[in-house]
């Protein structure tokens, strides 16, 4: 507690120090609601001017910076289904069709209470343990587990946003196939590149999910215009009351606990916490079927979990210099501008600094609320501009954040590209949540299956060898089984049904 109010005292009482942590807070909420700039585009930026910063000035910066953008990027995947950053697109899942229905304050303001939650109790644990938990993450969880995690979480996958199982599963191996194109993750072999540069690095997240969520989303809309049978979101700043908090603390507490072990192993982050936490909120819910048609507990439970990741991020990269994602991996470059090395000796040789980044970030969690609450009083009133106004905004918002990423124009191509095949898919019935959740974890998953085999003798069999990874693992195939087993049933059911009124009909 000592060393936390020194921490904070060192922050709040020097005015250039108060000026930054506001700069950082403001930045970071702005720049994570940008499609394709997100909160790495400003830490990026930032890079070579925090040089002339003190050190402790420096790290707190990154440190606000990361706990508001993470934020940030939610506002809007609900207001408009356009998320800031990848670990917010399961939060449009939900979070879109709420605003649709008219719960778009009550969306937001789910949004802003979980997410200072999760990176409030983030910050905790982070200041009381990071050494030690960051030794057990790094023993316990290797590319084995990493890779048992992500298949467990994408077993569930298939059942989200669609009423079919069959196509929820071939919108899932196509988001799975997109992941693969472009260089083996071991050999660097093209793969389905068709002779294409462009292609042999594979394709980016950012212009696939613009695509699939804004350009999709302005088609449907335009072509309800069309037709006659578009109905203007409502425009509803109401708060949720405790009771729905209460009603969904299971899901912050689970959210929580998935965010922080996530956030601890090195290289995943945020993004996978956000996609792990979705998929096990559909698979304890006793309604899967409302999830991607507004259920609450769709927004809550991402939105807890990634910023729940950002403290936990911290601990693997100050106890033993192993970055947690790419904004951390920037925040080494900022130790070293200032002549130090991260690792175990940093919380010796180090110690103000370090805990002036602890407080700042748990401040940066607690200003999220009160500054969300304001928000999701203010910003739902962006739901009043007609859609004609706001459709080509969109398109050129999107067309910005999906250009400036790399400056390749072939990036604007492939969203439209997502766009176009995203609104035949909703016409369908096919799932986009599958597809995103498939392209994002099947990349992540390949990486590690690789790393996995190596150390497995290339025998997938030796998966089972591992507790960790067979309880996943067996736990995944279950769930597949008993989706199939419940479908099929549902099925037999149906088709039951209408022999029987068949066989009744007035002339047989």
């Amino acid at each position: 507690m000592e060393n936390f109010i020194n921490g904070t005292v060192l922050l709040f009482t020097d005015p250039t120090g108060i000026a930054i942590f506001i700069f950082g807070l403001f930045g970071g909420l702005v720049f994570g609601a940008i499609p394709g700039l997100s909160l790495l585009t400003l830490a990026a930026v930032l890079l070579p001017f925090s040089a002339w910063l003190t050190a402790e000035h420096a790290i707190m910066l990154y440190g606000v910076i990361y706990v508001s953008g993470v934020y940030g990027g939610a506002i809007t995947a609900i207001l408009f289904n356009i998320p800031g950053s990848v670990e917010n697109a399961p939060t449009a899942f939900d979070g879109y069709p709420m605003t649709r229905k008219g719960q778009a304050g009550k969306a937001i303001g789910f949004a802003v209470t979980c997410s200072a939650i999760g990176g409030t109790v983030s910050a905790v644990l982070m200041m009381m343990a990071t050494e030690p938990i960051a030794d057990f993450a790094i023993r316990a969880f290797g590319p084995v587990e990493v890779f048992a995690v992500v298949f467990f979480g994408l077993t569930v996958v298939a059942g989200i946003g669609t009423r079919s199982l069959a196509k929820g599963w071939l919108s899932l191996l196509l988001g799975l196939f997109l992941g693969v194109i472009g260089g083996d993750p071991v050999s660097a072999v093209p793969r389905f590149t068709m002779g294409s540069l462009y292609l042999t690095g594979g394709l980016n997240f950012v212009p696939l999910i613009l695509g699939f969520f804004a350009v999709t989303e302005v088609f449907v809309q335009g072509q309800r215009m069309a037709s006659g049978t578009h109905v203007p979101s409502k425009v509803s700043v109401a708060y949720p009351s405790f009771k729905e908090f209460w009603d969904l603390r299971v899901a912050v507490v689970r959210s929580t606990v998935i965010g922080w072990f996530c956030g601890l192993l090195p290289g995943i982050g945020a993004t996978l916490a956000a996609f792990v936490s979705y998929n096990e909120a559909v698979r304890w819910s006793k309604h899967p079927e409302t999830f991607g048609h507004g259920d609450p507990e769709g927004v809550v439970a991402p939105e807890t979990a990634n910023n729940a990741a950002t403290g936990a991020a911290m601990i693997p990269l100050l106890a033993l210099g192993l970055p947690g994602g790419a904004l951390t991996a920037i925040m080494i470059g900022v130790f070293n501008l200032h002549g130090m090395d991260i690792g175990p000796l940093i919380m010796v040789e180090a110690h103000d600094l370090v805990w002036v980044l602890f407080a700042s970030m748990f401040w940066a969690s607690l200003a999220i609320l009160f500054l969300g609450i304001v928000e999701a009083k203010g910003i739902v009133h962006l739901l009043r501009i007609p859609f004609p106004i706001m459709a080509p905004a969109i398109l050129v918002f999107s067309t910005i954040g999906a250009y400036a990423l790399r400056a390749n124009i072939l990036d604007v191509y492939t969203m439209f590209g997502a766009g176009v095949a995203g609104f035949f898919m909703r016409r369908s019935d096919y799932s986009i949540p599958a597809v995103v959740m498939g392209l994002i974890l099947g990349q992540i998953g390949e990486n590690v299956f690789s790393q996995a085999m190596v150390m497995l003798d290339y025998n997938f069999l030796n998966f089972f060898t591992q507790p960790i990874s067979a309880v996943l693992i067996g736990g995944g195939l279950a769930t597949v089984a008993y989706n199939i087993f419940k479908h099929s049933r549902s099925y037999l059911a149906t088709f039951g049904r209408l022999d029987e009124t068949t066989a009744h009909e007035p002339g047989d």
